[in-house]
């Protein structure tokens, strides 16, 4: 494994689009349909991909980033609806964990969001990863941000009932698409990784009112502690 690759995914071209135009000596490599896109930012390596929307999608782009490109890290980027009633639009969520809120084998007496017969469900992040978005996001006084648990499901959430169904049950933070998948796939592979998520809207019914026009401000703002990250990684 080469340790100074650095592994950057967002779900959609906002999330990514500001890395790569800021990236040196970029060189593009398709692997699974998808576009790589190794250079250099900030002094590191780095290699930079839209993972597309889901979690299936962010698998692959995870397990492809391990195995073809020798990442030793991953960060992922972009946008989440906030389930915490203390999150405002704009404001951050850096991952203490990701779980799958659509993982429902209740009928088998299993609880919500646990894998079975599998020892972990809710896979922490890495402490380092976290504290170094922690200080980034005091550096560049963030407006507010909280670290917490994401989850993940293939689905948006545009209700209050659910909403409240998340943070009380499952104790998550915020809800967005991808990052447990990626969580999961670092995991069994022993690769550190933070999720890092700003807040696009309240998952509360009024998604369709904020969230295009809010998910360009707030990717910027992930992007802009994903670079300050870089510096001190």
């Amino acid at each position: 494994m080469t340790t100074s690759v650095i592994g950057l995914i967002g779900a959609m071209d906002e999330e990514i689009e500001l890395l790569l135009a800021q990236m040196e000596s970029s060189e593009k490599v398709t692997k699974s349909g998808v576009s790589y896109v190794k250079g250099t930012l900030e002094g590191k390596e780095i290699v930079v991909c839209k993972s597309g929307v889901g979690k299936v999608n962010a698998a692959i782009t995870t397990q492809v980033l391990i195995d073809y490109f020798g990442v030793s890290q991953i960060l992922f980027t972009g946008v989440a609806g906030a389930l915490d009633p203390r999150l405002n639009i704009g404001d951050i969520v850096i991952s203490s964990s990701c779980m799958q809120h659509d993982m429902d084998v209740t009928p088998l007496g299993f609880e919500r969001g646990v894998i079975p017969y599998q020892s972990v469900s809710d896979f922490p992040a890495d402490d380092r990863l976290i504290k170094l978005a922690e200080q980034a996001c005091k550096d560049l006084s963030a407006d507010g941000y909280l670290v917490g648990k994401v989850l993940s499901g293939d689905q948006f959430i545009a209700s209050r009932e659910t909403v409240q169904m998340l943070y009380e049950q499952l104790n998550g933070a915020c809800a967005e698409m991808e990052g447990s998948a990626v969580a999961q796939v670092c995991y069994m592979n022993e690769v550190p990784y933070v999720v890092i998520r700003s807040m696009s809207d309240k998952a509360d019914g009024s998604a369709h009112v904020n969230f295009q026009e809010f998910t360009v401000k707030a990717s910027q703002r992930s992007h802009s502690i994903v670079t300050h990250m870089l510096k001190h990684l």
